[in-house]
C-alpha cells in the first residue's frame, strides 16, 4: 500500500536517490529544504518518471523558530502521513575545530535543527500510534577523529537522540532507524583525501527504503561499515590517539 512521506533536506544527492526510491514503489512524496528552484525540479523529474503524487515546501533546519509553522502545515495538509526521511546535514571543513562559527553551524545543522523538528513529528506519531522516523547520521558519530571530530561529535549526538527516541517511542507503535552511511559520492565529500569504499547515492537511497522491511533499527550502508567500525570502536585509546584519522 502507498504511503505519504516527508524528506527533509530534500535537495542533497542521498535524499534525491531515497526519493526516487521511495517514488518508485508508489509513495507519494513532500520534499522540503531551502532550495525552492532546485526541489521544483527535482519534484517535475519524480512526477514524470514515477506518476506519483509529488509537493514541496521551504525548510530551514537551521531555523528553530519556523519549525512550529512549518510542522502544523504538514500535518494539516497530509494528514496521511506514514513517515518521515531527516537527510539534511553539513559537513564543514578541516578548520572547523578551529573556527567555532563554523563548529556552531555544524552542530546547529546536523542536531540542534534535527532534534527541534523530530520532536514535534514524534509527538504526533506518537498520538496516532504509527509512523516511521528515519534519521540518516553517519558512521563519523562512532569515534571522535581529528580530521571531523566536530561533524562527527554533531552526528553521534544524533544517533544517541535517535536511540532515545526509538525506546520512547517503541511501545506506541512507531519505528525509529537510525541510517549510519560511509563515505558516499556526493558534492559534499567531493575531492576529501582519505575516501575508499565509497558508495553511490542510489545504493544508500535502496537502502534506506529497505530498511523499513528490516528489523534492525540502526542501519550502516553499505552493511561492511558495521564490521569497519567495530574495529575503529575497539582500537584502544592510548593507540588511537596517535593515528592520524
Amino acid at each position: 500500500m502507498s504511503q505519504t512521506v516527508l524528506i527533509l533536506g530534500a535537495t542533497s544527492a542521498i535524499a534525491c536517490a531515497t526519493a526516487a526510491a521511495f517514488a518508485a514503489r508508489g509513495d507519494a512524496l513532500f520534499l522540503a529544504s531551502r532550495d525552492e528552484e532546485e526541489l521544483k525540479r527535482i519534484a517535475a523529474d519524480l512526477r514524470l518518471r514515477y506518476g506519483v503524487k509529488v509537493n514541496h515546501g521551504i525548510f530551514d533546519a537551521e531555523a528553530t523558530d519556523t519549525h512550529e509553522a512549518f510542522f502544523q502545515s504538514i500535518i494539516s495538509n497530509f494528514p496521511d502521513l506514514s513517515g518521515i526521511v531527516l537527510a539534511f546535514g553539513y559537513l564543514g571543513d578541516q578548520q572547523s575545530s578551529r573556527d567555532f562559527k563554523v563548529s556552531a553551524k555544524i552542530i546547529s545543522s546536523n542536531f540542534t535543527g534535527a532534534a527541534s523538528i523530530l520532536g514535534l513529528f514524534a509527538n504526533h506519531f506518537e498520538t496516532l500510534q504509527q509512523g516511521f522516523i528515519i534519521g540518516i547520521s553517519s558512521v563519523a558519530g562512532d569515534r571522535g577523529r581529528q580530521s571531523n571530530y566536530v561533524y562527527g561529535a554533531a552526528k553521534g549526538a544524533l544517533s544517541l537522540y535517535l536511540q532515545g527516541l526509538r525506546n520512547r517511542l517503541y511501545h506506541s507503535g512507531v519505528r525509529v532507524i537510525t541510517i549510519k552511511p560511509g563515505f558516499v559520492d556526493t558534492a559534499m565529500t567531493f575531492g576529501l583525501p582519505g575516501m575508499f569504499l565509497v558508495a553511490s547515492p542510489s545504493s544508500i537511497g535502496n537502502g534506506i527504503v529497505a530498511s523499513l522491511g528490516k528489523s534492525s533499527d540502526i542501519v550502516y550502508l553499505p552493511w561492511f561499515w558495521r564490521y569497519i567500525m567495530l574495529i575503529i570502536k575497539h582500537i584502544p585509546e592510548f593507540i588511537f590517539k596517535r593515528m592520524k584519522l
